[in-house]
């Protein structure tokens, strides 16, 4: 007979079986006891006077130094991240609770005088229309024919699809300018492809991962548009002065794969001669690219030429994907409709991440945080180029466990000042860097380094987007494994743009004089 359960006892949620999840349970108990009686505090008794509901925490560490600040809030931050809470919301909280408990419930007010300016800023509109820019390209199925015609043109070389891979990747960067989109993208299209043909899975997996990288770089980047916000540069400037460093790390991956399949053929064979195709349908078959390179060109070339800003740029490339889009046959509602929502949450995350941050590295900096790092950094007797070393290490480390924006909003606040009163004077009798140049040069200089934050293992977030569109049969140490030399490359490439800083600087010095 079956036996019947009362509703009641069906709907009661279930107890904790474990010890984790008792710990758990009795630390949300706690911190609910803890909120319920500041609640009490805040809105029953005066902030400014003694008496209190029981006890109150408002400005329990108010007398806490620096140094036990730092730690304890970056601290509780990292611990919060290892435990899967996500960083949009875990900085703004602790922001918030930080201010609480150091200041008092008045001192929150500083809170919205931090968000106000950033909601304001006009270059931020830019980011939700380059995003929607990408999102409609790649439900247009742009990607699939523009890695086919280069497929069919680069088959017939030693490693030719991973190259193929790589100048996709490349194009697909000034067309997306995200990180997740284009390597998960790459993913599905070019992987497939390269493991029928009995490409080594490293040279494979390596090439998908280190050009879907260059989406940080390239413009249109979304991650280039908030550093110019944090640190007051021109969009524009930042976009044109990482053209370069973003061709050369191309170029140094295509070289690196065709080296290693010359050498060694098995990594990556060529296509048999029955699947090629002569020079004649090759040229038939650039006609497919021609709509979404003019797109690019003419998004791109207003903003280095100065005819429009960034976001007036964007708001041209939206309305130009829809119109590819709807050259290819491929524009409908429904396609509007998925790029508008991926858009939208999109936009909600980095945003929000922004908003967090802000507020939690503006009461750091409000409580002195900015001096105490900057001591403890130009303290160590280091020279211009050492404490810039020592920078792109701590920003690669944070790359290893937290995602670009937050990296760049929690460092590059603190890093910039300290930037400002160092002199890069050439190195080894190489050329320096002007003052007026360095915010700049440093810029493309982070840019680069977050492309190696994306494929730092153990946590870079590349390795994880390619391990969801990865064969099972290909174990997670593979993908680890491929990404070491591409990861190499990527830090030759930063000491390049470091000793020969005309590579940053040659081409906006050209276009803005």
């Amino acid at each position: 007979m079956t036996e019947i359960v009362p509703q009641s006892a069906r709907r009661r949620p279930p107890l904790p079986t474990t010890p984790l999840g008792w710990l758990v349970a009795g630390c949300s108990l706690v911190l609910g006891v803890l909120l319920l009686v500041e609640i009490i505090n805040i809105a029953f008794y005066d902030p400014y006077g003694d008496a209190h509901f029981l006890y109150t925490l408002q400005g329990s560490l108010s007398e806490i130094p620096i140094a036990e600040l730092s730690v304890l809030m970056f601290g509780t931050l990292l611990g919060l991240l290892f435990l899967g809470l996500p960083l949009a919301f875990v900085t703004g909280c602790l922001g918030v609770v930080f201010i609480y408990l150091v200041g008092d419930q008045m001192m929150l007010n500083i809170i919205p005088t931090r968000v106000f300016p950033l909601m304001t800023d006009y270059q931020l509109s830019a980011i939700p229309l380059f995003i929607f820019m990408a999102s409609m390209l790649e439900r247009a199925g742009l990607i699939d024919e523009m890695f086919d015609v280069l497929y069919k043109w680069m088959g017939g070389v030693r490693g030719g699809l991973a190259i193929a891979t790589v100048l996709a990747s490349t194009i697909l960067a000034a067309m997306v300018g995200v990180i997740g989109a284009a390597v998960v993208t790459m993913g599905i299209i070019a992987l497939p492809a390269m493991l029928k043909r009995k490409y080594d899975p490293k040279i494979a997996i390596g090439s998908i991962m280190a050009g879907g990288t260059l989406g940080i770089l390239i413009p249109p980047s979304i991650l280039a548009i908030i550093y110019a916000v944090v640190a007051q540069q021109s969009v524009g400037e930042l976009y044109v002065g990482s053209v370069l460093p973003g061709l050369l790390l191309s170029g140094m991956y295509i070289v690196y794969v065709g080296v290693r399949c010359l050498i060694n053929p098995a990594l990556g064979p060529a296509l048999p001669l029955e699947e090629r195709v002569d020079l004649r349908q090759k040229l038939l078959l650039l006609r497919q690219m021609l709509a979404p390179v003019v797109l690019i060109v003419i998004v791109l070339g207003v903003i280095f030429s100065g005819a429009a800003t960034p976001v007036e740029a964007a708001a041209v490339g939206s309305f130009g994907a829809m119109l590819v889009a709807a050259m290819h046959g491929r524009l409908s509602f429904r396609s509007v409709k998925e790029a508008s929502i991926a858009t939208t949450k999109a936009s909600a995350m980095v945003l929000w991440i922004i908003f967090g941050a802000t507020v939690f590295v503006g009461f750091y900096i409000l409580r002195g945080g900015q001096d105490f790092v900057s001591e403890m950094i130009l303290g160590t007797g280091l020279g211009p180029y050492g404490i810039l070393a020592l920078m792109m290490l701590i920003l690669f480390f944070l790359g290893m466990f937290l995602d670009w924006v937050g990296i760049l909003l929690l460092a590059v606040p603190i890093f910039i000042p300290i930037i400002n009163t160092l002199s890069f004077d050439g190195i080894l009798g190489l050329p320096g860097v002007t003052k007026s140049d360095e915010a700049l040069w440093f810029g493309v200089v982070y840019l680069v380094n977050m492309q190696m934050a994306f494929l730092s293992p153990p946590f870079g977030y590349a390795l994880f987007y390619l391990r969801g569109v990865t064969p099972k049969s290909i174990p997670t140490s593979t993908i680890f494994l491929a990404a070491i030399p591409f990861l190499g490359i990527q830090a030759l490439g930063m000491i390049l743009c470091i000793l020969f800083p005309g590579i940053v600087l040659w081409l906006p010095r050209l276009v803005y004089g």
